[in-house]
Parts: structure tokens; sequence; C-alpha cells
């Protein structure tokens, strides 16, 4: 049986893996076998990240988290949790290689994934157009016209990679101004292979066999029209990966996993979450990293006190007062 098994390898994950390996917690982390790294890995610079002055490149900065875990003595295992059983003290995890394993304690850090715009054509021409990550599919669309779906940081990045490759970049929002920060929308601004298309919603994406154009609704007017196009980068948001624990933790109204006030504790015990996967609001790498740390520091107060012969009051009163497993707040 493990000590703590630590669900997710991004910022959060690995963070929570160093403090818990520094412990001698010796944590498991099931990593994903084809998301290992988490959002990170499909980002380019992260020029916010402390410590790295230049720059780091998203894969870069998660090898180095990686490796800064498994220095310690965490074991990454590249493999998909498909169920949870989070009743009594002991923990069950269950992958999809069928492997079973115990741990005293979980650290849910399973971060979010990309928001999708749910009209017709995505996901039929989803890898024939559609994408959700440049850093993935911007080299096949070298020459070509396309569009970004979105007004925040993470549209303006793609829209500002992708500059790269295609000969034009439309950037579609349905406001009449952006949601990214200052330096961002600079820097679209200021290239000029990308223009605006503003009061925008996209409706339907348009094409056969590959994406040959999307339709066009005016926010203010209703009015529709088409707009030929080679793909569409959808960067519209992210949702937080909690199909694991529906039912079985709280969530906020939000759709996160709700935990106790600033720690990671959850509606059960012995489960701890961290990470995009219970902010809403801030969703950065090293917000993430700090939440992973949280994380692994109530883990090692937990199991110091099932290591007692009763929990002491505190302790025992944070517990006793968490809500069921139903959405807080709703």
């Amino acid at each position: 049986m493990r000590q703590v098994i630590i669900i997710g390898s991004g910022p959060a994950g690995y963070t929570a893996a160093i403090y818990a390996a520094r412990a001698n917690l010796e944590p498991l982390v099931i990593a994903s076998s084809v998301e290992a790294g988490g959002e990170l890995m499909n980002t380019t610079d992260v020029e916010n990240f402390p410590g790295f002055p230049e720059g780091i490149m998203g894969p870069d900065l998660m090898t180095k988290m990686q490796e800064q875990a498994e220095r310690f003595g965490a074991e990454v295992l590249y493999d998909d949790v498909v169920s949870l059983d989070v009743t009594g003290d002991t923990k069950t995890v269950t992958l999809g290689s069928g492997a079973v394993h115990e741990g005293e304690a979980i650290v849910f850090a399973t971060g979010s994934a990309p928001r999708k715009i749910g009209i017709e054509g995505e996901s039929r021409l989803s890898g024939r157009g559609v994408s959700y990550c440049a850093t993935c599919d911007g080299f096949f669309f070298r020459e070509k016209v396309i569009a970004v779906v979105g007004g925040g940081d993470s549209a303006m990045e793609e829209a500002t990679f992708l500059t790269k490759f295609a000969s034009k970049v439309y950037v579609i929002h349905r406001r009449d101004e952006l949601r990214a920060s200052k330096i961002m929308q600079e820097r679209a601004f200021k290239n000029e292979k990308i223009e605006f298309v503003w009061n925008s919603a996209v409706v339907d994406i348009l094409g056969d066999d590959a994406v040959n154009g999307v339709v066009l609704e005016d926010t203010v007017d209703g009015s529709r029209r088409e707009l030929a196009l080679d793909g569409v980068f959808v960067a519209i948001g992210n949702d937080p990966r909690t199909h694991l624990v529906h039912d079985k933790l709280a969530l906020t109204p939000e759709g996160t996993v709700w935990v106790d006030g600033r720690s990671s504790r959850t509606s059960v015990p012995g489960v701890f979450a961290a990470g995009d996967v219970i902010d809403p609001t801030y969703r950065q790498a090293v917000t993430a990293a700090g939440s992973g740390t949280v994380a692994a520091l109530d883990v090692e107060h937990y199991l110091a006190a099932r290591g007692e012969a009763a929990l002491p009051a505190t302790d025992a009163a944070q517990i006793d007062g968490l809500p069921d497993a139903a959405t807080v707040g709703a």
C-alpha cells in the first residue's frame, strides 16, 4: 500500500510529488498515458514562471519538474485512471491497464481540458482542420488562412504563435474588446498577420473532409456571414477534469472540486485536490504549483494524524465539518 497516490502530472501534481517525496512519503504519480505533463506540454514560451528570466518552453519546464520529483524518490507511472474508490480508510485507484493501487491518501490534480464551442462540424472536423493546440498542429497550416476563436491570453498566445506558419490569422471574438492581459493584446495588435473579427460568434464550421470555412453570427444585430478558412483553433477556456469524482467529492457551482478554505482538503477525508481542478479563477502554472505544495503538506499532516491514537481535536473538527459529495452552494 502506498502512503500517497498523486493523480495528475501538471505543475500541481509534480510539485506535490516533490514535497511528498522529500517528506519520505514515496509518492506514486499517475501521469496519464497520453497527456503526461498537463496543459503546459502544449505551451510554447512560459515567461512568467519565477526563476526563468529568459522564459522556458512548457515541455521543458514539466520535464524539469518530473526530474526533480524523481530525484527525491517519486515514482511516475504512465497510465490512465479509470475509476476511484475513496470510501473507507484505504483508497483504491484502478488503471486502464487493469492494475489496482491502494493508498492511504490521494492528491487529485487532474487539471482542466480545453473547452469546446459545441457546434455542428466541430467534433466531425476535429483533427481535420479543427484544433485545440497551436503548438501541436500549427506546422500543418503553413501558408494557410486560419482563425483562432477566443479573446483571452490563450487565444492571443495561439494566434501569435500561428503567425509563424499561417499566411493570415483571424481572431474571432464575441465582444468588442479582449479579456487578455495588456502585454498579450499589444503583441497581437502589432502583428501584421493578425486581423480581429469583433462581435462575432462561430455558429457552424463548414467542410466535408476538412475545414473550408465558418459561419459567423453578429452578436449585435444577429446577421450571419461565411468566412473562408483552412483551419479553426479553439481557445475559449478550459473545464476542470472532474469526471472521475462526480458523486464522490463535493463540487463547487463552477464545477471545480470543493476544498476547505485555503487548504487542499476535499469533502472526503484522505482525499486532497490541487491545481486547476480546484481553481476557476487564476489558472496559472505558478498558482497550481503553490496549490500542489499545500496538498503535499496537508497529506503529510493527515498521515501523521492517522499514526496517532486519535486525531487532534482541531483536525477532527476540520474533518467532521466537511460537506457530502454534492455541489456546494448549488
